[in-house]
C-alpha cells in the first residue's frame, strides 16, 4: 500500500499526543501528508444544542475546538512539523465517525491512541479506538500509551506514592 496520508486523531489526551507524535514519524517515512483532527461536541450533547440553539455558542465553541487542537499540536510535536505537509480538521461530530469518514481515501493511514481499560475519559478513549478500528476502511495503527500513562495508577498516584511528608524525613539540623 502506497502512504499517501496519515491522518490522527488528537484530544489533547497523552494517548493521543502521543499516537500524534508516532504519526508525524509515519509520515516522515512515508513523505506522506499528516493530518491531525480535532473531533467536537457541544457542551450538554447534540440534544441541547437543538433544543437551545445559539449561533454565537456554537462559534464559541468551534473557535474553542481550534485551540484545543493547536495546544495539541504544540504540545505533542512543539508546533507544525515542517518537514511533512501539515492539515488540520475541525469537525463536529463523534470522534470514532469522524475519523473513520475522513481516513476513508485510497492510501490514508489511521493512528489512533489505543486508550487503557479505566473509567471516565479513559473508557472514552478505548470507546473510540475500538470504534475505528471495527469501522475503518483504511488501516489502522493503535498506538499504545506512553509507560508513565500506562501506568494503571497514573501520574497523580505516583507523585502522590513519591511525596516526601516532614515527619519521615531524617533532618540534622545544627543548633544555632
Amino acid at each position: 500500500m502506497d502512504t499517501r496520508r496519515v491522518v490522527t486523531g488528537l484530544s489533547g489526551s497523552p494517548g493521543s499526543l502521543q499516537a500524534l507524535r508516532f504519526a508525524a514519524d509515519l509520515a516522515r517515512f512515508h513523505s506522506a501528508e499528516l493530518m491531525p483532527v480535532f473531533a467536537w461536541s457541544p457542551p450538554g450533547g447534540e440534544l441541547a444544542d437543538r433544543r437551545y440553539p445559539c449561533p454565537e455558542l456554537r462559534e464559541e465553541w468551534s473557535d474553542a475546538a481550534w485551540q484545543r487542537l493547536w495546544w495539541a499540536i504544540d504540545l505533542g510535536l512543539g508546533g507544525p512539523p515542517a518537514d511533512v505537509v501539515f492539515t488540520t480538521e475541525v469537525v463536529r461530530g463523534d470522534p470514532g465517525q469522524v475519523l473513520t469518514q475522513i481516513a476513508g481515501q485510497e492510501g490514508d493511514l489511521l493512528v489512533i491512541g489505543a486508550g487503557r481499560a479505566g473509567g471516565g475519559l479513559r473508557r472514552l478513549a478505548a470507546k473510540v479506538s475500538r470504534y475505528c478500528v471495527a469501522h475503518a476502511s483504511c488501516p489502522v495503527i493503535a498506538v499504545p500509551p506512553a509507560q508513565l500513562a500506562a501506568d494503571a495508577h497514573g501520574v497523580r498516584a505516583w507523585v502522590s506514592r513519591h511525596r516526601l511528608h516532614p515527619e519521615d524525613a531524617e533532618l540534622d539540623v545544627a543548633d544555632a
